[in-house]
């Protein structure tokens, strides 16, 4: 099993930048892909970002040129730099792990609210 634990949401005004992070705990050598997923009110939980664990990113359209996900594989930590924010990226996001021997089922974080103000 894994446990995720996120931190580095809250609240920012337009432009502005916020840096999330997630640390894992558990059976953290069966991880393959870490990512963030986001889910806004009234709306379905969507992918942000996924890093694989060769470090080969992946990103929604919607945040390419703004986002960049990383991760530390020695601390089993992924981060997400999340600049030039606007109202539509408020949302509660969420850390996800991954991996072949867990049949790639989704373990998931509590979720850290992220809210943008205009």
């Amino acid at each position: 099993q894994v446990q995720l634990v996120e931190s580095g949401g809250g609240l920012v005004q337009a432009g502005g930048s916020l840096r999330l992070s997630c640390a894992a705990s558990g059976s953290i050598f069966s991880i393959n892909v870490l990512g963030w997923y986001r889910q806004a009110p009234g709306k379905q939980r969507e992918l942000v970002a996924s890093i694989s664990d060769g470090g080969i990113p992946n990103y929604a359209d919607s945040v390419k040129g703004r986002f960049t996900i990383s991760r530390d594989n020695a601390k089993m930590m992924v981060f997400l730099q999340m600049n030039s924010l606007s109202p539509e990226d408020t949302a509660v996001y969420y850390c996800n792990a991954k991996g072949r021997s867990f049949g790639w089922r989704d373990f998931w974080g509590q979720g850290t609210q992220v809210t943008v103000s205009s």
